[in-house]
């Protein structure tokens, strides 16, 4: 009897184990699922058409004016050109209420501007081809503003097509998505802009010299814009997103009001005194990366490190643990909470710039140098995820256009304004010093996360 007795409540244990198994598996086969859905897998491919032209006016064309001869300070303050991004917020509005004749009518008002900004980046992209950095920057550098000011107005309207998208409870997954393609892009932009370019290059007269020849670089950005057609074709093949449909204005002045004034109205009123310590988390939270990432390009130039050598470390190794840290990242959001993981991604962003101090000590290691960009990039891809998802959270679908603008436009004005003295820095301090600076730039983030998770908590 006593024997049957505990054989009952062991089993009913076991049995409540294996339940409580079972139900872990399920939600975490269901948090997995959501990966495959149509609405994912469009984000997945319009990351791409996003984070495309990123580096192409930033990153990459840092290591292409570097090779040209170009000095780092010139370099650093064209970075400023990225600018474009931190003040899209004032045209936000516009994309986010103003149709744009025939177009809207056609394909709805999300991918008509979808449309226009992809075919204004082909065009730049196209332009900054045609130029060579040796006879004058100032051309290359009004092409760079277009694709600056295209891609700004193409992550406008992306931003508020993706929070359209899916209720509350996808965004993360969506977020994931989505950075995973803008990753496997900027690797494309990286990487990939680097490979075309080692292999439209003519050998040099003498063996191992370093000859700067623009019809490689030509031949790459022209890949590059060709690289558009993709994103293109998924808003002509997407649906248009439902939209909360507001009263019609009764004039110019109701529809000025609503369209500027309204938005941060409404973010304010929500958020009442929190509101400034969300803002200030959010114009810093990226701002290791940020500065950090200007200097990178020409800090492999002048480490000695080839373009094919950065290419396949990058293409390797960087679309591994991009993957890897995007779905962790969203995983760990829909499990453990965005704040959570914005803590760990901050962590994580700081850490990986003193990876690149060290690599400075290194010399010329490409051993070295896959472990730093491995590292570097699975933080990056958590820092992300969970980082779109939490400024996701904050928006108003009724303003999503204008209010995600506002925010992801503070995320990089102050980081991009810092990162054009960067060139300066270096010249003054050295790579190492630089780096170990950048990471400590990470230190006030980490307690404006711990204070905006208390303030969300209570």
């Amino acid at each position: 009897m006593g024997r049957t007795g505990q054989g009952s409540a062991y089993y009913s244990r076991m049995s409540s184990h294996a339940a409580e198994t079972s139900q872990i598996k399920t939600s975490w086969l269901a948090s997995l699922r959501v990966y495959l859905e149509a609405p994912t897998l469009r984000m997945l491919a319009l990351g791409f058409s996003a984070g495309l032209p990123l580096l192409l006016v930033l990153g990459t064309l840092s290591f292409r004016l570097r090779e040209a001869g170009v000095d780092r300070s010139t370099i650093g303050y064209l970075s400023w050109v990225g600018l474009a991004y931190a003040f899209k917020w004032i045209w936000a509005p516009l994309v986010d209420r103003l149709p744009l004749p025939g177009l809207t009518r056609w394909f709805g008002l999300r991918r008509s501007w979808l449309l226009l900004a992809q075919a204004v980046i082909m065009a730049g992209l196209a332009g900054m081809a045609l130029q060579d950095p040796r006879l004058g920057l100032e051309p290359l550098v009004w092409c760079a503003l277009l694709v600056a000011v295209g891609s700004a107005t193409q992550d406008i309207a992306l931003d508020a097509f993706r929070i359209e998208s899916a209720g509350p409870e996808r965004q993360a997954a969506l977020a994931a998505a989505y950075q995973t393609g803008y990753r496997l892009a900027m690797i494309w932009a990286g990487a990939g802009v680097l490979w075309i370019a080692a292999r439209a290059e003519v050998a040099p007269a003498v063996a191992g010299a370093v000859v700067y020849q623009n019809i490689a670089w030509q031949t790459a950005y022209l890949a590059m814009a060709a690289s558009m057609f993709p994103g293109m074709l998924t808003v002509l093949f997407s649906p248009e997103p439902a939209r909360r449909e507001l009263p019609p204005a009764k004039n110019l002045g109701e529809w000025l009001r609503g369209a500027l004034i309204e938005p941060f109205a409404d973010f304010i009123r929500r958020y009442k005194w929190q509101a400034a310590l969300i803002l200030a988390l959010i114009a810093v939270y990226r701002i290791s990366d940020v500065v950090m990432g200007i200097m990178a390009n020409p800090f492999y130039v002048d480490m000695g490190y080839t373009k094919d050598e950065v290419a396949a470390v990058t293409k390797i190794y960087g679309v591994i643990m991009t993957l890897a840290g995007a779905f962790i990242g969203g995983a760990l959001a829909m499990r453990l909470g965005v704040m959570r993981v914005l803590m760990l991604g901050a962590i994580l962003s700081a850490a990986s710039n003193l990876l690149f101090a060290w690599l400075g000590t290194r010399g010329h290691d490409v051993t070295a140098l896959i472990a730093v960009i491995s590292a570097d990039n699975l933080a990056s891809g958590i820092a992300s995820s969970a980082f779109i998802a939490y400024l996701s959270s904050l928006t108003n679908i009724s303003y999503s256009a204008t209010q995600y603008a506002l925010f992801s436009s503070m995320m990089l004005l102050l980081p991009k304004f810092v990162a054009g003295f960067s060139g300066d820095y270096v010249d003054a301090f050295g790579y190492t010093h630089f780096f170990t600076s950048t990471a400590l730039l990470g230190l006030p983030v980490l307690l404006l996360v711990w204070l905006a998770s208390r303030t969300k908590s209570s």
